[in-house]
């Protein structure tokens, strides 16, 4: 039964897409969601297609830009082609994030097989492997994904410098329902300074999708075959991180999680989504992270459910759009976004103040990374991450705090917990991690609070304060399997 639900949703989908357009062609499409990066904006004369270069969006429904792909080459009455280049290292992904993203990206080539798009799956450096497939299969315009960290960043300059000047690329923003570039021109300081400008644009840009269509323009070109076992034989890839079993990848499983949060979650989400006992996180970051269902299509079904959930919908909606669409602002107009120097003036002063403050335990990076602290509550929250991928959100914070008060200074806390997040974490490398650490201990988007030693005004968390919302002791067991040892360091 509850699997007839999630193809009936995933069918109501389809048709709702259907009802919205024949195609992208006949839909009123929003120019603001694509930014010109090169001079020139015409496709290439006598080109033999377009391509869309996927990187943070990787699905073929819902997505502006793919849509936005299709409509050009639709224009042109030239082949579609959708690229996915896997690089042999991004940041501190681990197997456990490549064979999530591998088999997600299993149905996107179905899906394109299926309408007649050509799927082409790189391995290499992104930037030169889409600059060489552009120029072997001659395309005329590249269409990229909008994803602010600095990596991503760089490798579409870089393309920018090497492409000819008539190859130009467009790029847009399907990840964010409001273009990150739309929705404000500077660095926010926090989620009220942001809130409005979000909302004030919803209604223009929270619309329905048309579909992606039959593609009638087909390539005489002839292509590699994808080599999927191939990718996962690199060196670079750190193998000891196992791939998580709770979540499947795709679209469709993405769609059927959502679905299991809005028949089983929905009605409790405002009133115990805080509290780590109880089941009630919308656990959609993994699909979120890696583009596999599109947020602007969950919340359009979920305020479906405002009269009856009023309380929870906003609270979902508060999560899914302001505070991610903020993170997106932070990392895209603050390239300190991963160090010290991206806090605030305010928290660089208080950190500082209070540098040399004795701590009263410190631990090494391999001694936070196996839970071995005198904390058996950060111990758990750690091994909830090794083993499942995720930590509850109340918990992470805690959980990144703790770094700040047991490490000899401010950049090893941020560093060492920007890298585990990224290692374990299945959202890792995201803008929500890298601005989560920040939160926790350079109080970015946050106020001075009372001052306290080491952490100065940072925001504080304690066991104690734990203890009053959530049966620590529950959490402990359920994530502790082992007696943990600990040697207390006096500073």
């Amino acid at each position: 039964t509850y699997k007839k639900l999630t193809i009936d949703l995933v069918k109501q989908i389809e048709n709702q897409r259907k009802e919205n357009g024949e195609s992208i062609l006949t839909f009123k499409f929003n120019k603001k969601r694509v930014r010109i990066l090169t001079k020139l904006d015409e496709v290439t004369l006598h080109s033999k297609g377009i391509v869309y270069w996927m990187f943070r969006d990787a699905r073929v429904h819902d997505n502006w830009a793919l849509l936005f792909a299709q409509k050009i080459a639709l224009k042109n009455r030239v082949p579609l082609h959708v690229c996915f280049c896997v690089p042999p290292k991004f940041l501190d992904a681990t197997l456990r994030h490549y064979k999530f993203l591998l088999g997600g990206l299993v149905e996107v080539e179905q899906d394109c097989r299926a309408l007649n798009i050509n799927f082409h799956l790189l391995y290499g450096e992104p930037n030169n492997m889409i600059f060489d497939f552009v120029n072997k299969y001659k395309m005329g315009a590249i269409i990229i994904d909008f994803f602010p960290l600095k990596l991503p960043l760089s490798w579409v300059d870089d393309l920018k410098d090497k492409l000819s000047e008539n190859i130009p690329i467009c790029q847009v923003d399907a990840h964010n329902i409001v273009p990150c570039w739309i929705v404000s021109e500077k660095l926010e300081y926090a989620a009220r300074t942001i809130r409005n400008k979000i909302n004030s644009k919803l209604e223009e840009f929270l619309t329905e999708f048309p579909p992606v269509i039959k593609h009638p323009y087909v390539s005489n070109q002839k292509f590699d075959k994808t080599k999927w076992d191939k990718l996962l034989n690199n060196k670079l890839i750190d193998k000891s991180v196992n791939e998580i079993t709770w979540a499947k990848p795709g679209y469709e499983k993405g769609i059927e999680e959502f679905n299991n949060f809005i028949k089983n979650r929905l009605n409790f989400y405002n009133e115990k989504r805080n509290n780590p006992i109880y089941d009630a996180e919308s656990k959609l970051s993994p699909w979120f992270h890696f583009g596999m269902i599109s947020v602007q299509r969950c919340i359009l079904e979920i305020v479906k459910y405002k009269s009856q959930y009023k309380k929870s919908v906003e609270d979902f909606m508060e999560e899914a759009i302001i505070r991610r669409e903020l993170s997106d602002n932070f990392c895209f107009y603050n390239s300190n976004y991963d160090n010290i120097n991206g806090a605030f003036k305010w928290a660089t002063i208080t950190l500082n103040q209070h540098r040399n403050d004795m701590r009263d335990y410190l631990y090494t990076l391999d001694e936070f990374e196996n839970g071995l602290t005198h904390d058996n509550l950060w111990n758990a929250a750690q091994m909830q991450l090794i083993k499942e991928g995720k930590m509850h959100g109340f918990l992470r914070m805690y959980w990144a705090k703790k770094f700040l008060e047991w490490t000899e200074k401010p950049e090893d806390a941020l560093k060492w917990s920007i890298y585990l997040n990224n290692k374990y974490s299945i959202d890792g490398q995201d803008p929500n991690g890298y601005v989560g650490c920040m939160w926790s201990i350079c109080g970015v988007h946050d106020h001075g609070w009372k001052e306290r030693p080491i952490f100065g005004k940072i925001r504080y968390m304690n066991y104690k304060g734990c203890e009053r919302k959530f049966d620590v002791k529950a959490f402990i067991e359920k994530y502790t399997t082992k007696a943990f040892t600990h040697k207390e360091k006096k500073k």
